[in-house]
């Protein structure tokens, strides 16, 4: 495959346009092209490639213990569609209650990057401040799940 400026790079095109910084192009077929976002840590350190088919998609913050003090905007990625291209050995990893949430950060800058969801654990959570080029202010309508109170995968009656 050939990018838009007839370059290529390893079946990725890179282009300088759009809300992100970095937006890559994989070509599947002949002409569908699938946005992928490059997010990263405060430091560098730790680098992401997310594979968004459909742009970002189920964006919200959190009340729940953990997500009201991140204060992060999340969207959600297909667990495959998540790569750490960069710094998976400074990752650190987090649990608490039933431990199947995992919440990852950055051991050098502390910064949250993303967390295997509880309510869905074929999905990461990723925060959207991260995305390279994304605009935070842009994302302040965005409300609240929630999380406290009637989390998705507690038995509430």
């Amino acid at each position: 495959g050939r990018c838009a400026d007839d370059t290529s790079l390893n079946g990725r095109c890179r282009f300088r346009q759009g809300f992100a910084r970095f937006i890559f192009w994989i070509m599947q077929g002949e002409r569908e092209m699938t946005e992928v976002l490059v997010s990263s840590c405060h430091c560098g350190s730790v680098e992401l490639y997310l594979t968004l088919p459909d742009g970002l998609e189920k964006l919200r913050r959190c009340n729940c213990s953990i997500c009201s003090r991140k204060g992060a905007v999340v969207a959600s990625v297909k667990i495959e569609n998540l790569e750490i291209i960069k710094g998976k050995a400074v990752l650190t990893e987090y649990t608490f209650n039933t431990h199947t949430a995992k919440h990852y950060f950055c051991s050098i800058c502390g910064i949250y990057t993303h967390h295997r969801r509880r309510s869905d654990p074929t999905e990461y959570g990723v925060n959207i401040a991260c995305i390279e080029g994304l605009s935070i202010e842009d994302y302040l309508h965005i409300g609240y799940l929630d999380g406290k109170y009637a989390h998705p995968s507690d038995n509430i009656e």
